[in-house]
Formats: C-alpha cells, structure tokens, sequence
C-alpha cells in the first residue's frame, strides 16, 4: 500500500513538473517573441541605404565579369535533381528589386534536368536582368571526405564577388523586396549601429495538408524547449541559429571560419554553421518576416519523417546512449500527460494544465506557423510520429553503416570522425 501511494506522489510530482514547464515555455514565448524584428514592419527609411559597393575579388580577373557592376549580395543556390522548383526559385531570384545580385547556381550531380533548367536561365539572363547575374556551375564528380551539400556550397562560395553572401535552397520562393530588406537590416539599425555577422531570415512553410500542419505545429511546440529566438543576438545566450533556407553572411565572416570546407562531412551543415559563428563571437541575429521567403518543406507528413531522416541522429552526434536517452524524454513528453488526464485526481489537472499551455502556444503563434490552434488535438499523434523518426534515423544509420543523402551513402564511421564535440 506505501509503494503505491509513493509510486502515486512520483506520478504526480513528474505529470506536475511537466505541466510547469509548459507553462514555463510558453509564457516566456509570449513575453519575449514579440522581441524579434518583422522585416515587413520596419520602414524602409531606419534602415541602411545600399551603396554601390567596389569589386575587390580576385575572381575579377576572368573578362566576363570586369565589365559587369559589382553586386550587393552574392545568393548560393545548391540544387540536386529539384527541377519541380530550381526554376521559380531561380526567378524569383532575379525578380529582386533594389538589390544587385549574383546568383551562382549549383547543379550538383544531378540525374534529373535540373542542370538543363539551370543552364537555360542562364542563357536567357546573359549579362544581367534589371542588375542581376547568373552564373551556373555544374558538379559531375564528388571529391572523397566530403559530403554533398557542403561541397556544393563551398565551391560556389569561391566565386563569391560580394561582401555578403547568402545560402539558400533549391526550392525557395523569394518575395521581390526579401534581399533588399534583409541586406539593408544585416547592415544594422540605428538602435543597433554594429550591424550583424549572420542573419537568419525565418522562412514560412507552407503546408497543403493537414498532416504537413499538424507535424509542423508539434515541431515548433517542441522547440520552445530547445531554442530561445529572441535570446540569439544575446552574445551571452547559449541560443544559436543556423537555417538552410536563409544563412545570410559577410563574406570574411565566412572565410574566418574556414566556411564550409571546415564542416566537410557535416549533415547539419546550416545548423553547425550557425553554431560555429556564435560559438566564435561573432554578431548572429534572426528575423522574422512571413511572406518574404517561403518553401514547402515536406510533402504530407510522412514526407517530414523522410526528411528528418538524415538530421535526428546527425543532431545527437551520431551517439545511440545520448540518441535513446532523448528518446526517452520525448516519449514522457507524449505519455505523461496523457496517462496523467486518464489517472484522474490532481494529476489530471496536471495533465490538463499541460494541454492548456501547448493550446495556447498554438493559438499566439498562429499567425507565424499558420497552424490553427485546433490542430493541438493532432498533437499526440504528430509527437509520436516524430518519436517514431528520431529512431527511424537511428536504426536506419546503424543498418546501413552511414547516412544516405540525396542518393550517396556517406559511411558512419567518417561521420562520427567528423561530427566534433557535442553542442
């Protein structure tokens, strides 16, 4: 009889603890998310006006480009085999108002026709559209001890003619005004004279089913736990930032860093930049700004689980004990509340008192996520489908001997020489 009624008080005290750490989270979110800058709520004149900036690459020397204004902002678009977006993504690019750009875009090794999308727009740019350049460069073999990506962005960054560059993806969607704003606000504020070393644009996901809404809701609820956004541009903050779809950066920020040559064999290559940069005390800053860059992520939600399956167990450093103890949380995260509400008594409340705070997380993030806040009740099943793909991640890793990432298998052992310390 004691043991149950102390198995009862551990119940209790963790559905509890639980309950007040939701509530935590959450009620930080809505003092501090309104912090963050909205790229689209800034008028235009507090922020920097562009100059026209001086050529000082050596890349000058090659007769094409002498003749050719220098660009403010140099746009690294890595593509392999997306001819279903490279495309819009590319004129939408070019679509840029305000801005001179040098797009460099990446075809690498792809069996699709992305090359030959990337080629064509190239011919019909020529020597630039309303200021913009577009150079294609084309990838056919991959040097051993790298990975993909990486090495895709790390040649294209050696042909970098700007002082900034931004890396992107192959199916981003850009709004006209997104490079000036960014760029203009990377420079810095009057309120924040210093300007940035990194800027990290939050892209809006866009989601055409209720399985692609309900996962992303469940993952932003999650990262409340992990990352505060409002707390990146504290240099003292522990909280850093690094997205695929909008890294912008000074050009010798970069170099210092050894760019991506130094994350050679690193699946998280964005996220392990971002952490590198903050990590080195550099000037890191996030912005919001829905509309202005957009991507669907996935396409329904098994095709998220698809999608996380290179980066769960990348996350962990390739570590199964570290792996499976965050399995672990993750699964209290889902069970406890619910095994809390069907207990009864106080834990009930508990349990309750959680779901009321991930309720409200939905509902004051609405108009970021595009989530409503009814989809808290696909909450359970998207958590656990995301519990199910960290193992996945795993399991598959550990089968195979390494990570498949756009159809080249990278051995574990290399990657786990590679990975570094944890974060």
């Amino acid at each position: 009889m004691t043991l149950t009624i102390i198995r009862g008080w551990i119940f209790l005290v963790l559905a509890s603890l639980l309950a007040l750490g939701w509530l935590w989270k959450t009620i930080q979110w809505m003092l501090h998310f309104s912090e963050l800058d909205n790229l689209n709520l800034i008028p235009p004149d507090s922020l920097p006006v562009l100059a026209n900036p001086v050529l000082t690459s050596p890349a000058l020397t090659s007769p094409i480009l002498k003749d050719i204004e220098a660009p403010h902002l140099t746009v690294v678009v890595p593509a392999c085999n997306e001819e279903a977006s490279i495309e819009a993504t590319l004129r939408s690019l070019l679509a840029s108002e305000g801005v001179r750009l040098q797009i460099i875009a990446v075809n690498d090794r792809s069996t699709d026709s992305t090359g030959a999308i990337i080629s064509r727009i190239e011919a019909e740019v020529g020597s630039g559209t309303g200021g913009h350049t577009l150079q294609a460069l084309h990838i056919q073999v991959l040097p051993e001890g790298w990975l993909g990506k990486p090495h895709a962005l790390a040649c294209a960054a050696e042909l970098a003619r700007a002082d900034w560059i931004l890396f992107t993806d192959g199916d981003v969607f850009f709004a006209p005004q997104t490079m000036t704003l960014a760029l203009r606000y990377a420079l810095g504020r009057p309120s924040d004279h210093l300007g940035s070393d990194h800027l990290v644009l939050m892209p809006e996901f866009v989601m055409k089913t209720v399985g692609e809404a309900a996962m992303f809701g469940a993952i932003y609820a999650l990262s409340i736990w992990t990352v505060r956004l409002w707390r990146v541009a504290d240099p003292k903050a522990r909280d850093f930032i690094g997205v695929g779809a909008f890294n912008l950066v000074r050009r010798s920020t970069y170099e210092a860093l050894g760019g991506f040559g130094a994350l050679h064999m690193e699946v998280l290559e964005d996220l392990c930049f971002g952490w590198k940069l903050k990590h080195a005390g550099y000037r890191q800053r996030v912005v919001l700004g829905p509309g202005l860059a957009s991507v669907r992520w996935s396409h329904g939600a098994w095709g998220v689980v698809r999608n996380v399956e290179k980066n769960m167990f990348a996350l962990y450093r390739y570590k199964v004990p570290v792996t499976l103890l965050a399995c672990l949380g993750f699964a209290i995260q889902i069970v406890l509340p619910i095994a809390a509400i069907i207990a009864g008594g106080w834990a009930r409340v508990a349990g309750i008192a959680t779901y009321l705070a991930i309720t409200a997380l939905y509902s004051a993030s609405r108009k970021y996520t595009r989530v409503p806040p009814a989809y808290v009740l696909l909450y359970p099943l998207a958590a656990s489908l995301l519990l199910f793909a960290m193992l996945r991640s795993m399991i598959l890793a550990l089968v195979r001997g390494g990570v498949i990432w756009r159809g080249t298998l990278y051995p574990l052992k290399n990657l786990r020489a590679h990975a570094g310390k944890f974060w």
